[in-house]
């Protein structure tokens, strides 16, 4: 049966995890890869060379340079395999008029791992664990709290805190929200306020907003100030939205009792790598992990089969339609 059309992708950041749901998805729409485990910078974009587009992930720092030689190498078209694309400078993307995409997934696997975050932070797990390693079985310093105690303040109700809330109605703890958009379905299950008082009354504060100016390092000594002593704060969303110094410094006078992050500012060739053997330079990273209730994960929140597979066939698609779309254009 002949092919309707072929289109060839250049794929950047290729993980191991996403091969079958490329080979999956390039039988499905008659698509052929080029595939590199590299991330897209001048030195290797030449590999895109013959391709129609290219797809990578939120590593790749995609400058004007970089969407100047592919406009020049015929490419019209990017897509990332991430929901935030603030590595892609799409000024220039616009004014070169190439098309961007980003990625989605299902809110489950992020609500997931922050419940479970919380949890943690309760419960006191990390400090248990170490003990566990080392046979040491005493309960001093353990006791935890119960979540039906709990006011819970999520900062954020899309899809993802707002999926959180759903999660959390079955704990029985009082929750509180904020979001400039409040959403007629969270209204049942939280009680929406001002960031304030949301800040006051909390004793567990969880993020889910995404980087933007307003939000930039939002977490900070004058919002910290404003919490109750003890306060367990989890950021499963971008590192950027605490101010790292403030946390450290809220951390030692224990004003924050718990502190969970699967993000952190400055992550990027740090976490998804093998860095056993090499320096990091990351000394906030390195200090902060220490602390006995500081748990720290390396971006991971997402990392589900449901999303790997809806990454990678929104990367895959999006480029399909927006081909498509242009030979059916210049076909009239």
């Amino acid at each position: 049966m002949k092919q309707e059309f072929g289109i060839k992708i250049m794929v950047y950041e290729l993980r191991d995890d996403e091969r079958n749901v490329f080979e999956n998805l390039a039988q499905e729409l008659h698509v052929e890869y080029t595939f590199s485990h590299k991330m897209l910078n001048m030195e290797t974009i030449p590999l895109a060379q013959g391709c129609q587009g290219i797809c990578i992930l939120g590593i790749s720092k995609i400058s004007a340079d970089i969407l100047r030689q592919m406009k020049e190498m015929k490419i019209s078209y990017l897509s990332t395999r991430s929901v935030g694309f603030n590595n892609i400078d799409m000024e220039a993307a616009r004014k070169l008029n190439i098309r961007v995409s980003n990625a989605d997934y299902g809110p489950d696997g992020v609500a997931d791992y922050t419940l479970m975050l919380i949890l943690m932070s309760l419960r006191k797990y990390k400090q248990a664990m170490f003990r566990g390693n080392v046979n040491d079985y005493s309960l001093k310093g353990l006791q935890g709290k119960e979540m039906k105690d709990m006011t819970v303040g999520i900062i954020g109700t899309g899809r993802i805190g707002a999926r959180v809330i759903d999660f959390l109605s079955g704990f029985g703890c009082r929750v509180l929200a904020y979001d400039p958009y409040p959403q007629e379905k969270v209204k049942g299950k939280a009680t929406y306020t001002d960031l304030e008082t949301l800040y006051e009354e909390s004793d567990i504060i969880s993020l889910h907003v995404p980087l933007m100016e307003q939000t930039f390092r939002m977490i900070n000594r004058t919002s910290l100030s404003k919490m109750k002593n003890g306060v367990i704060v989890v950021n499963c969303s971008r590192g950027e939205l605490m101010n790292i110094p403030d946390v450290i410094e809220g951390i030692e006078t224990e004003k924050i009792g718990a502190l969970a992050l699967d993000v952190f500012e400055n992550e990027d060739g740090i976490y998804h790598f093998d860095r056993r053997t090499d320096i990091i330079i990351n000394r906030d990273m390195a200090y902060i992990r220490q602390f006995p209730n500081v748990i720290m994960t390396q971006h991971m929140a997402f990392y589900t089969e449901n999303a790997v597979k809806s990454m990678v066939s929104c990367g895959v698609k999006n480029l399909v339609s927006f081909i498509k779309e242009s030979r059916a254009d210049n076909e009239i």
